[in-house]
């Protein structure tokens, strides 16, 4: 009969994760890739460009890029709120209590 002991001592995937000391680098890539997928549903349900999206922004299309870049994590909340804004949606942040 066999166990399934967790070798790393933790009671699931998330213990596991603060353990190793990045569970806040995995929870904020998460949240940007959720984030970045819902700019791009919202572009496409528009029938909004990347270009078109950039010239309303005022920014270069590669900005906008990094913006829809599920990796890229270092984008501010002003950034994806007025990205938001332009496609006629707002950004809805919320803290919970931690499980």
């Amino acid at each position: 009969m066999s166990t399934n002991k967790n070798i790393h001592g933790g009671s699931n995937f998330t213990d596991f994760l603060r353990e190793e000391g990045i569970y806040e680098e995995v929870e904020a890539a998460a949240i940007k890739k959720v984030i970045a997928a819902a700019l791009a549903r919202q572009m496409e349900r528009k029938g909004v460009s990347v270009s078109a999206l950039a010239e309303k922004l005022g920014t270069s299309r590669a900005a906008l890029n990094r913006v829809l870049d599920e990796d890229n994590t270092s984008i501010t909340l002003t950034t994806l709120s007025r990205t938001a804004a332009a496609l006629g949606c707002r950004l809805n942040l919320k803290i919970v209590a931690a499980r």
